[in-house]
């Protein structure tokens, strides 16, 4: 955003020039607990819609966990990041056992020469054909659904027997109704914001509900 790009889209109260500096924090605070309320309605509404589906979602990676089954996310951008976050929950949970999980993203020099040498949209495909296996499990977070090495690498992993998963917001873009997206999670938001704070919630969900299956039989890491 440059200097002279309008934010009132953002705040309009400051666009418009409130000189009233107590009125001011007043709208901000307004602001904050505006945006609060609307994230945390979008989260309840996520999860009550996709509550069957984290079940069966669950039930099928703590299978492929008991069958010695790995887990590799990937994203791109903020995406990228919260990919990182959902396989560390799985490796370094707050209780329980951890689960083999690793992202795709987390090796600056593998992905770096994966850019440069065979083009970005094979970064995370080119991975899971050298590291994965059937049985595994392939999880891709997006805002859009419509990343093409995301969707490159999904075909890939599905192919090679994973389970897949997708996270999407908006109306689930090319993840929804997808041949090579065994379980696609929507948060129907227009906010890449709003999107990626129901995704954390969806993510932390889905490792407790596997947690709790897994330890139910015994299992994780050694």
């Amino acid at each position: 955003m440059t200097q002279d790009e309008p934010t009132n889209f953002l705040y309009p109260f400051i666009d418009a020039q409130e000189d009233d500096p107590e009125s001011l924090l007043a709208d901000l605070a307004a602001s904050a607990q505006a945006k609060a309320a609307e994230s945390l309605a979008l989260r309840r509404t996520t999860l009550e819609a996709n509550a069957d589906l984290l079940n069966q979602a669950a039930t099928e990676m703590a299978r492929r966990f008991a069958a010695r089954g790995r887990m590799f996310t990937f994203g791109n951008g903020g995406s990228c990041t919260d990919s990182t976050t959902l396989a560390r929950l799985f490796t370094r949970p707050p209780t329980g056992k951890p689960l083999p999980a690793w992202s795709l993203t987390a090796d600056q020099a593998i992905v770096t020469a994966l850019g440069n040498d065979v083009g970005f949209e094979l970064i995370f495909a080119r991975q899971l054909i050298a590291r994965a296996k059937a049985g595994d499990i392939a999880i891709a977070m997006s805002t859009s659904g419509n990343s093409p090495n995301l969707l490159t690498a999904l075909a890939e992993a599905r192919q090679r027997g994973l389970y897949t998963v997708g996270f999407s917001g908006y109306d689930g873009g090319a993840f929804a109704d997808n041949p090579n997206v065994d379980a696609c999670f929507i948060v129907r938001s227009q906010s890449v914001h709003r999107i990626q704070e129901s995704q954390a919630l969806l993510g932390y969900q889905l490792w407790l509900a596997t947690s709790e299956r897994c330890s139910d039989e015994g299992l994780g890491a050694a």
